[in-house]
């Protein structure tokens, strides 16, 4: 390893104390360490690159003190270059940031000897098409949700799957989730949890109108295609929490899987199942 690049989340108590840390073990195996404006508030040595100069800079990997927020917003940074990226959780939850504080050390010294596990990530990748031309495109790691703003108003979509109708779906909103969303909004709307490496997507409503619509699983070879059929207040399509698209009347949402991986480290014998019975507070055995 020649060069890190650190992404922190600002406000974090504990952060000055995990920098120093990590800086100060990376220093001093003489690799070099670039890092954002939060990250150099503690770190001025570090070198300065930001978010959206990672591509450019190419570290071996990144490491991100933050929450799932700030994890998703740099993966959607670095998906094209293949970029792999060490999340550790300075949030509530962390699906994503699933390396404790305690753990970064063991978890650096696992990569660096090359013993750190790697999961693939998809992406879903979805455009938006207005009056026959694409007028926005979006990779999301998570999901993409189409809803209304302000009042909850009942919005109506129409659903078709590789061009095959579906249903229409009166409902608050619409999601559209990758395995690794599976347990992010969809989980909370009532959605299926979905193992990362599961080769489907999730098709989930939010407070449908009809009390039997109800999360569909589908495979990630497929064309989904969301037309907004009714809204009486703004609609948005918003990616990954994070970023998005004022909706109108007509509009059609096309999704499907994007050609680009998120790579994310893993401390080894570390399981999906394991995360889940920490984070969701299921009995240990």
């Amino acid at each position: 390893m020649k060069l890190v690049s650190i992404i922190s989340k600002q406000g974090k108590p504990e952060l000055e104390r995990i920098l120093l840390e990590t800086g100060g073990w990376l220093r001093h195996r003489g690799i070099l360490v670039t890092g954002d404006s939060v990250t150099r508030e503690t770190l001025p040595w570090a070198e300065p690159v930001e978010r959206e100069q990672l591509v450019e800079k190419r570290p071996d990997f990144v490491i991100v003190l933050g929450g799932d927020g700030t994890l998703l917003s740099t993966a959607r940074a670095v998906a094209r270059s293949g970029i792999p990226i060490l999340g550790v959780n300075m949030g509530s939850l962390g699906f994503l940031t699933e390396v404790r504080q305690d753990e970064v050390t063991e978890a650096l010294e696992a990569i660096t000897t090359g013993h750190c596990e790697l999961s693939h990530r998809g992406l879903l990748h979805c455009e938006v098409e207005r009056e026959g031309l694409c007028c926005a495109t979006y990779d999301a790691l998570n999901e993409v949700v189409l809803n209304q703003q302000g009042v909850a108003r009942i919005t109506e979509f129409e659903v078709k799957l590789d061009g095959v109708f579906v249903s229409n779906y009166k409902a608050d909103g619409l999601i559209v989730s990758t395995p690794t969303g599976s347990t992010a909004y969809s989980l909370a709307a009532g959605g299926p949890i979905l193992a990362p490496d599961v080769p489907g997507f999730v098709i989930t409503p939010v407070a449908s109108h009809a009390l039997t619509n109800r999360p569909l699983v589908v495979r990630d070879t497929a064309a989904i295609e969301v037309r907004l059929i009714v809204t009486r207040l703004q609609a948005y399509l918003t990616v990954d929490g994070q970023e998005g698209e004022p909706l109108q009347e007509g509009d059609v949402v096309r999704c499907r899987k994007s050609e680009f991986k998120v790579k994310l480290y893993k401390l080894p014998e570390r399981s999906f199942f394991h995360v889940l019975r920490s984070k969701l507070k299921w009995g240990e055995r």
